[in-house]
């Protein structure tokens, strides 16, 4: 992929492929309709809502150096454990739950 809409133009393709509507995403990822037209159509995201709107496609990400193929040490191998991904599957949920440290001053001392 060298761009977001070769990146969004992929998504859509496998929504397609699987038989998905856009509305449907909030049934497999939590994310509205309205949130997911705005990735399909080219906006910036981040790599936290990539890896979920990935997992709802039953897509994975793969990064392999420029003009060359991967090697199987960075890519292809298995995690020895979900530690080893800094964080389980819960790390791909919306964070908008963090608005609440940011604002809500009365337990931060």
């Amino acid at each position: 992929m060298k761009n977001i809409d070769e990146i969004a133009a992929l998504l859509i393709e496998q929504r397609k492929k699987l038989g998905i509507e856009q509305k449907d995403m909030y049934m497999r990822i939590g994310m509205k309709q309205q949130q997911y037209q705005r990735i399909e159509a080219g906006s910036d995201v981040k790599l936290s809502t990539l890896l979920r709107v990935l997992e709802g496609l039953d897509l994975e990400l793969s990064i392999v150096p420029k003009g060359g193929k991967a090697t199987p040490s960075l890519v292809e191998r298995e995690p020895d454990s979900q530690s080893e991904l800094g964080k389980g599957k819960g790390a791909l949920e919306d964070d908008s739950d963090d608005l609440g440290f940011w604002f809500n001053s009365e337990d931060n001392s």
